[in-house]
Formats: C-alpha cells, sequence, structure tokens
C-alpha cells in the first residue's frame, strides 16, 4: 500500500450521513495515521459544522435536492447541480484521492460522480433497506456497496454488496456496566421505569407533540421522561423541564449513558439509530418519519418489526399511541421478548468490515 494515501469523504444532510463517515474517517485514521483526509458537504448543512468539530478539513458544494411537492427552489436545481459538479471534478484533480467514499446526502452524488468518471476506486455505504435513487444510479460505476440489510440485491449489482452494518459509536458496545452511572449523572429515580424519546439531533414535531398529548397518562404509570425536543423544538418544550418526573433536552452528547438507562425507547427509524437501537438491544417503538425520501424510515421499520424485534407505530396511526405504550410498560416478557430480537439483528463490526474493504482497494489500486 502506498505511504502517503488521500482518502475523500463525501456525506451530510443529516447525522446518519454525517457521523457514520466520520466513523469510517476515525478507523481509517487509526490504521493509516499519516493519511490525508478531505470531506466534501453541502454549504449550509450541519456537517459544515460537525466535520470541522471531530478535526477534519470539509468544502462545501451549492447543492440541495429536489423539493417532493412543487416548489419554486426546484427551478434552481439543475443550475446548482453543474457547478457541484465542476466544483467535485477541481476538488478531485487537486486532492487526487486514493479512493472516495460516500455515505450518502446531497454532496455524496456530485462527488461520486466525478470520481466514478475519473476512474478513482469508490465505495458507497448505505444506511437504508431501500436506497435513494442517487445510490442506485451511482452503483453502477462504484467498485464496492456496503449494505445494512439483506435483500439489496434488487437494487444493487449483486457481486458488489457486502454486508457490514452501519457504524455507531463505539462507546456504545459496552453500556450494560454503565446503568449505576447513567442513573447518577441523568438525575433518576433507579425505582421507576425510565422512557427515553429521541426525534433525531433537529427534532421531530409530531413525536413532540404526542409526547405533550399523554405525558400525564406516562407519568401516573410510575414512568419518567427523559426528551430529547431536539435543537428546533427545544425552545416551545423546554417548559416542562420543571415538571417532576421530566427532562428536557436540545441534545444530548453521553448517549451511551442515555441508552443505559433506558427501559423503553421511542424513536424515528432513521438507519443509524436503528443500528444503534440494535446494539443497545432495548424495547423500542418506532415512529417513522413520512417525510424522507422513498419513505425509507418507514422501510427501515419493517425491516426490524418483522422480526418481532420492535413496535411500529407510523404518524397516521398515533391514535393507538397510548394502547400499545400501556401494553409495553406492563409487559415484562414483551420486554425481553423485544430486546432479545433486536439484540440479535446487531452489527457491532461494521465500520471495521467497511474499512478493511476500502483498505483492499487502496491496495489494488497502488
Amino acid at each position: 500500500m502506498k505511504q502517503l494515501v488521500n482518502i475523500l469523504l463525501s456525506g451530510g444532510g443529516t447525522g446518519g450521513h454525517i457521523y457514520p463517515a466520520i466513523a469510517i474517517a476515525n478507523e481509517l485514521k487509526m490504521r493509516m495515521p499519516d493519511a490525508k483526509f478531505l470531506f466534501v458537504g453541502a454549504n449550509d448543512r450541519m456537517e459544515m459544522e460537525k466535520v470541522p468539530q471531530e478535526g477534519y478539513k470539509i468544502i462545501g458544494l451549492n447543492i440541495s435536492g429536489i423539493q417532493r411537492n412543487l416548489s419554486a427552489k426546484n427551478l434552481a436545481f439543475p443550475l446548482k447541480l453543474i457547478q457541484s459538479l465542476i466544483k467535485s471534478n477541481q476538488i478531485i484533480k487537486k486532492f487526487r484521492p486514493d479512493v472516495v467514499i460516500g455515505t450518502g446526502g446531497f454532496a455524496s452524488g456530485p462527488t461520486l460522480y466525478m470520481a466514478n468518471i475519473k476512474n478513482i476506486p469508490s465505495v458507497i455505504q448505505e444506511q437504508n433497506s431501500y436506497p435513494g435513487i442517487t445510490n442506485k444510479l451511482l452503483a453502477k460505476k462504484v467498485k464496492k456497496i456496503c449494505v445494512a440489510y439483506n435483500g439489496l440485491e434488487s437494487f444493487f449489482p449483486k457481486e458488489k454488496i457486502i454486508k457490514t452494518g452501519n457504524p455507531v459509536r463505539q462507546d456504545l458496545l459496552e453500556i450494560e456496566d454503565k446503568r449505576k452511572e447513567a442513573i447518577s449523572y441523568f438525575k433518576l429515580d433507579e425505582n421507576k421505569k425510565i422512557l427515553i424519546v429521541l426525534g433525531g439531533s433537529l427534532g421531530a414535531r409530531v413525536i413532540n407533540q404526542t409526547i405533550e398529548k399523554n405525558m400525564n397518562h406516562i407519568l401516573k404509570k410510575d414512568v419518567q421522561i427523559i426528551w430529547q425536543t431536539g435543537k428546533l423544538y427545544f425552545d416551545e418544550y423546554k417548559k416542562y423541564d420543571n415538571v417532576d418526573g421530566i427532562q428536557t433536552h436540545s441534545f444530548i452528547k453521553k448517549m451511551d449513558l442515555l441508552y443505559a438507562a433506558a427501559d423503553i425507547i421511542i424513536s424515528r427509524a432513521g438507519a443509524g439509530s436503528i443500528s444503534e437501537l440494535c446494539i443497545v438491544g432495548k424495547p423500542v417503538i418506532f415512529i417513522p418519519s413520512p417525510n424522507v425520501a422513498e419513505d425509507h424510515q418507514t422501510k427501515n421499520a419493517l425491516a426490524v418489526t418483522k422480526n418481532e424485534a420492535a413496535i411500529m407505530i407510523k404518524e397516521s396511526e398515533l391514535d393507538n399511541f397510548q394502547k400499545t405504550l400501556d401494553e409495553l410498560i406492563l409487559s415484562k416478557e414483551k420486554q425481553k421478548k423485544l430486546s432479545r430480537n433486536i439484540k440479535s439483528m446487531a452489527l457491532p463490526n461494521a465500520t471495521k468490515h467497511i474499512v478493511d474493504e476500502i483498505e483492499k482497494l487502496i491496495k489494488r489500486a497502488s
């Protein structure tokens, strides 16, 4: 393998695309301390803040997705795409990467497309059970496609697919012994059940509204709530932080302790969240967002629930929320079954397996 390796990564828009890219970069950096890294993201998206915080350089493209509804913003898309392709070409020409890795998001498409034109080895890390149109198109030219679910042969060339799982935070691999620390950290009552509510880093309006509507009923069940509202909605819901048995947070950094404290978790069904929850092995109720491309959160949740490893409530079915949650709180057998089954789906060594494949490509190209 070359002594000096240049590695280009592109992914962003949401934490589900950003954190896998960072996890892959960290593993590569550990194995190849002399390698150079460069990220490509989308201007004004969260990767432009999160990636530099992790110590990596990032360049932004003026790219955004196509709006699903009729919008004047779509008129600017062709121009933005052309500009992004040109800039991606310039970045690749200057940086001269040995490999290009895409984890999804707006900037990933133009970056990998230009890499493929230049015959630079490239890898897609597909987090979802149902891939978006960009990765379907890119799949024809990339060398490897690392996936987290079975059954993606109908979307990608079978010979390119490797089931690795999704990268997750390494501190989640050993949370069993952190329960006491977690109870202390969050100042919880160890004699009461602990319900964790997650709506993603930005938050989920419908989940927040559902918890607000049902919180008094939940508290009467001798349950305490740690409620991550997301930064978009924190100001609206922080008033409930004064209610006994409820904590509201904009964002929670110590996710290992949060999961260690949990008895039951309510969550969106982003691919990264599901991969983490499989490792954590706690009873989960998924409320997937219907407002994402290809409705992939619903498809992700179905891939888990078909194994009787979680419960799913669609937003259109939230009238059943109280009944479903009550049944889960009252049934220890159901809690154990869900925990056991979701834990069996965990792929804890995903990051290492993905990087193994990337290293093979670099060796072949050198």
